[in-house]
Formats: structure tokens, sequence, C-alpha cells
């Protein structure tokens, strides 16, 4: 008994200093951001005059007066991140080689079959890059390394290697060299038969060539060196030099994206020019390079289609009177729309988003409640089968399908708890093979985390879905972590898949949630429709109104949400930040698009004219105005905005460093409250981060660090 006042007083201690913890589990260093200078200019379109004090920042790659001024502000603000992220740096170091202790070093891809040999990549113990390799005839063939992209990355900061070509008869290859992050590819030749590798001098390319089947010609898509935009595709004869190419397409539209491919029968070579509206095909056959491109249909209006050749018709995939899109067929030499017939008709809650074909087979991708599913057909008996998996989401689609003329189908399938597995199914016997799941090194036991499909309903009353995942004895209390994931644009569904480095979230008490919010193709076409143009404000609410749903749920509270986006998913995360700031305790925003209306106003930026079908064109008296509603730059107010990581890459091609830079430094300067803005840019690299495969673990334990030092871990 006289234990026990002495009892009372430690567990109340404890409590005060748990309570303590809750309203301050974080400190950060007194580090003094940098001031951002400002600069008058004023922007006057549609007589609506809007200072930006931050326009100079546009200044870039030393191609004017402020340009040594916007490298001295980035590097300052890195500077600053380093100062207040200081404290985390054995948590980021431990969040790293944790990550990177989970990655099969030694590794080798599942080698495919095509024109009679196996390709596959391989990795080796402490290597960032890989070998491609191949062997012919079979697997106990001796290896043959086409390129060493380990040893060919040696000294470089950034390296992409991409678009390995094959030609024919298996003695050359194309691919094209990225080694500033800006996507724009240089191509070379390797003969295959002396080593000797080639630089054709063509440059500015999308990274991939097309054969044709002479084993001399190949096809290539040009770029513009300013904008980036896909301009032009070109004819190139082995032989002769880059000087000499012929322009087979030049696009007029600059709205549109182009590029060139070839069937998988090989019979045909396509080029293909679209927008996210209307789509065009023109058409050779392989066996005629020199041949001028026929125009299989003209474009039509809100139309898009694709073309799948058989032995004695095409199949086209398109939306015309079908929003959810159908499968048509027409004779080979009657391709106008007037003879197209329905083969697979349309289905109002069934999105068909792809045909892959073989000799005796076909297999339609499908989306139906949001889920994934693949239907084989067999061509001779009319017989349909559909691939579907029980887990409540899931990622599910066909993967490396080269050859034509066989009877195996292989597909891939991932969930938020399943490792990346790829399976072979013989289409004729139904007999399946797992041929290699994803190896988490130091084990993984799949039965200690959950996963859940919700549905959050919308202000309008919308149903949105919501793939969650948690480890075993998370608690629905309202006091735990929980990390919201979205993108919402173009038309690009979110699927559940795994992710090794997220068990370092989901192992220190997060949870994470996909929010399949409208502006993807979750639910069919209409889930895109429905989130674009002057509908775009969906997608924001959208979110939010998940946000309100895991708290009300009491997955989390608004002391523990914390939100993520990159790219067109940062617009997001910037839109959200000034609409319901009071939600979040922190937000991530990845190379994110915030300053709309500058942006789309200049067609000089990289890709700009190519997403006036996603925003609208701000010379639209309309789209300006609608646009200027939800643009994040254009609506900071003085309120307290959520903690702010930001990050960018100095060369980034499709959202320039000067966005995010911008918005941070406008956030900084109205902001209310103690909250922190840390903005990192990378000065080496672009859109996509670090090019080696353990070099972007850097940049994610940056952000865990993050999440963790708020959440006092």
């Amino acid at each position: 008994m006289q234990y026990k006042p002495f009892s009372l007083f430690i567990i109340s201690l404890f409590l005060f200093s748990l309570t303590t913890m809750s309203q301050q589990k974080y400190t950060w260093p007194d580090a003094k951001p940098p001031i951002a200078l400002k600069k008058e200019r004023i922007r006057n379109v549609h007589n609506d005059p809007v200072n930006d004090n931050y326009y100079w920042m546009y200044d870039f790659f030393g191609k004017g007066p402020d340009s040594a001024r916007v490298i001295d502000y980035l590097a300052a603000e890195n500077a600053y991140l380093d100062a207040m992220m200081k404290d985390t740096e054995p948590l980021q170091q431990e969040l790293f080689k944790e990550m990177r202790g989970r990655i099969k070093e030694k590794d080798e891809s599942v080698p495919y079959l095509l024109n009679g040999y196996y390709y596959y990549t391989r990795t080796e113990d402490g290597k960032q890059y890989f070998k491609y390799c191949r062997k012919k005839g079979s697997l106990k063939a001796p290896e043959e390394i086409l390129l060493d992209v380990d040893k060919m990355a040696e000294g470089y900061p950034y390296y992409s290697a991409t678009g390995f070509s094959i030609s024919p008869d298996n003695n050359k290859m194309i691919f094209g060299v990225d080694q500033v992050s800006r996507r724009q590819y240089k191509l070379f030749l390797k003969d295959l038969k002396t080593g000797k590798i080639t630089d054709l001098k063509i440059s500015n390319t999308t990274g991939s060539a097309t054969w044709a089947n002479d084993n001399k010609t190949f096809f290539y898509t040009s770029k513009n060196p300013e904008t980036l935009l896909t301009e032009k595709i070109m004819r190139h004869t082995l032989g002769a030099g880059a000087d000499k190419d012929v322009v087979v397409y030049e696009e007029k539209d600059n709205t549109n994206y182009i590029g060139q491919g070839k069937s998988k029968n090989k019979k045909y070579i396509f080029i293909n020019s679209s927008s996210t509206t209307s789509s065009e095909i023109r058409y050779i056959p392989a066996d005629k390079p020199m041949e001028a491109f026929k125009v299989f249909q003209p474009r039509m209006k809100n139309v898009l289609y694709s073309v799948v050749p058989l032995e004695n018709k095409f199949l086209i995939l398109t939306n015309k009177d079908a929003l959810n899109f159908k499968v048509m067929e027409t004779p080979l030499h009657k391709t106008d729309v007037a003879a197209w017939k329905d083969f697979l008709p349309h289905r109002k809650d069934v999105l068909i988003e792809g045909i892959d074909a073989f000799k005796n087979f076909l297999v339609f991708t499908e989306r139906q409640n949001g889920l994934n599913q693949i239907v084989i057909l067999n061509r001779k008996t009319g017989k349909k089968e559909f691939l579907k998996f029980d887990e409540p989401a899931y990622t599910l689609s066909p993967s490396g399908n080269a050859e034509y003329n066989t009877d195996n189908f292989r597909f891939g399938y991932t969930s938020l708890i399943t490792p990346a597995s790829q399976y072979e199914q013989n289409l004729a016997t139904g007999k399946r093979t797992l041929l290699k799941q994803q190896e988490v090194v130091g084990g993984y036991d799949k039965s200690q985390y959950v996963t859940e499909r919700l549905f959050a309903t919308a202000k309008d009353g919308t149903k949105i879905p919501v793939s969650i995942v948690y480890k075993k004895g998370f608690q629905k209390d309202g006091n735990a972590p929980l990390l919201q994931y979205a993108y919402g644009s173009y038309g690009n569904s979110m699927n559940a898949s795994f992710s090794t480095s997220r068990l370092s979230l989901l192992d220190r008490g997060f949870a994470y949630a996909i929010a399949h919010i409208r502006g993807g193709e979750e639910m069919g076409r209409q889930w895109y429709e429905d989130g674009k143009m002057m509908k775009k404000k969906n997608t924001f609410t959208d979110f939010i109104d998940v946000s309100e749903y895991l708290i009300k749920e009491k997955f989390t509270s608004p002391q523990h949400l914390y939100a993520q986006g990159g790219s067109a998913g940062g617009l997001l995360m910037g839109a959200v930040a000034n609409m319901a700031p009071q939600l979040y305790n922190g937000m991530i925003a990845q190379v994110p698009f915030v300053d709309v209306i500058n942006t789309m106003l200049d067609e000089s930026i990289p890709l700009t004219t190519n997403e006036y079908d996603e925003w609208g064109n701000p010379k639209n008296k309309e789209a300006y105005m609608y646009m200027k509603s939800y643009s994040p730059y254009e609506n900071i107010e003085r309120k307290n905005y959520p903690n702010l990581l930001v990050t960018t890459g100095l060369h980034d091609s499709q959202v320039q460093y000067f966005e995010p830079a911008k918005w941070v430094a406008k956030l900084r300067d109205y902001k209310t409250g103690n909250n922190v803005i840390l903005l990192k840019t990378d000065m080496e690299y672009g859109h996509g981060g670090a090019s080696g495969r353990f070099d972007y673990l850097k940049d994610v334990a940056l952000v865990y660090a993050f999440l963790l030092k708020l959440e006092g871990i």
C-alpha cells in the first residue's frame, strides 16, 4: 500500500508526457528559410491583370540574366532542407539500408522468346544498372551480352538506355541513350556479329526505332529540341548519314503526340497520331519501307482508334459510338470507317483497354467495377475464358508476349500485399505456370498484412474506390498515421501494386491508401471525362472526400493524415492544400504541376500544346477563368498550410523546375502558422529522378523520414 501514491505519480507523469507528445511530437531546427527575390511582372490576359513576383525563375539553363540567381536560390533551398532534416540523417541512412536490403541484387528477368532468341536482363550485386542478354534457341545455350549498361553508365550521374530493337535477321540492334534526363535520346547501332557500336548521329528522339523487314531500313520519331514535341517520323537507311534521313510524316497539329511501331505479326509498320480525344493511323507493309504511308481512316472528331492486323482482317479498338470502347473489324483492303463492323460490342459496365493477338487466340484486357480482367477468345471455337483473381484490389496485365505464333500467354499479377508475379498460361490447355515472383530479401510474410477495397461517397453521391493496406494489429481508432496517394489525370488508372520500400512505412504503423479519383479511368471512360477540362475540380474534391471518409471511419485523423502525389498528382496536392489544408498534417508534392495558367499560356515550354485536351487552352476566356479558379499558384492565400515537402529536378522535361520553385516561394510569403515548407531540387536529374536502381531509394528515404519526423517516430 505504501507504494500506491508513487505508482499514481508515475502513471500521471506518463499520461502527461503522452499528452505533451500528441501536441508536439517533433521539433525543427532554428534555421531560416530562403526569401526569394520579388520582381513585378504583370500578366494581362482577358483583361485580367495579375502580378507574378516570381516569374523571373523561368530564366533557366544559363539563357538569361537571372539564370545564376535561379541556381543560387535552388541551392539555398537545398541547404535549408538539409539543415531542417539534419537530425533525420541517421534515420534516412537506416531507411535506405533497409529498403535496399529487400532488393535481390543479383537477379534475372523472365526470358521471352522473339524470333528464335530468348531475351532477358540480369543484374549483379552492387551494380546500379543491368546487362541486356540473349540466348539462341534454348535457355541452355551460351549467353550473349548485347549491352552492359553498368559499364556504359560509368562516369555519368544519370544514364538511361532504352528502346532495344533487334533487326529481323537478328544481327543488328538499335537503342537510345539519354545522359541528361530530358528524355531526348540519341540513337546507336550495334552490330551483333562484330560487337561494334556506331553513333548514328541521330538526336532528339524518343529512343525507339522500328525495323522494316529488309534489315537495313528503320523508322524513328524526331522531337522538337525546344518544345520536346514529337514532330516527325523519319526513315533512315543504314550506310547513309543522318542528313539523308527522309521525313515520311510531319505532324502539323501541335496538340498531338506521334509515334511509330510494328505489328506483332510483323506485316505492317504503323504511324499513330493522337491526342486524348482523337487519333489517326497511317501504315505501310513492313516488306515495302519505301512506300508512302496510307491513312487507315482519317481523323474523326472525338474518336480514338487503334489497329491490330490478323491474317485476313484488321481489328479496331475504338470509342466510336462506344464510350467504353468496342472492337470492330474490317477487311485488309478496305479500311475506311464505312466498312467497319462490330466484332465485340460496347458494354456500358466494361471498359476495353487493349487487344493482344495470337495466331489461334485473342486476348482482351478489360476493366469492370474498377478491377482488371483478362478475356481469352479462341479464334476457332469462339469460346471465352475470363482471368480474375480474388483479392479485393490488384493489378492484372499482359506481360512479355512478343511472339504471334504461340499458344503461350504471359501475364503479370500483383496487389498491395502480393509481390509482382509473372505467369504463363497455355491458351489451348489452360495450364497455368508461375514463372517468377518478386523475391523480398530478408523474408516477407503476406499473412501479416491486410488489404481492403473501400468506397467513399463524394459530395455529389459518386462512389470513389479506395485501396488500402496496413499491417495486422493496425487500430482503427483515429490515432494511426495514414499516407493517402492519388494521381487523377490523363485517364491513367492507379492500380494496386506491391512495393518493397512501402513496407518500411507499414512496419512503422502507417496505413497506405490509394484514392481512385475521377480523372483516372478506373471506373470506365466516363470516370476520366468527369475529371478533366471543365470538370477538373471533381479530381480535387474526390480526394478531399476520400480523406474525410478515412477520418470518419477512424483509419486516421487530421493530426495523422498525409497526402502524396507527383506531376499531375502534384497539381492535386497543390489544389487540395488550398481547398482543405486543415485535413492534413503533411503533404509530399513531387515534381508538381502547380503553375497551370502560366505554363499553358507559354507554347515554348515543353509539351504545353499537347495538354490542351486535358486542361483546356487559356487563350479561351472560359478555360482561363476555370483554370485560374483551381491553379495552385494562383490560389495561395493567407492561411495555415500543412507541412510540405516539395521535390523537383533541374532537368525535368515534363514539369519544369520553376513551377515548384515559384510555388514554394509564394507559399512561404503567404502562409501563416509554424508549419514548414521544404524544397529539394535535384541538380542532376529530371522528371523520373535517379536512373540507378538503388539511388532513387535515397529520395524515398527522405520522404519517409519527413513523414516519420512529423509523426515523432
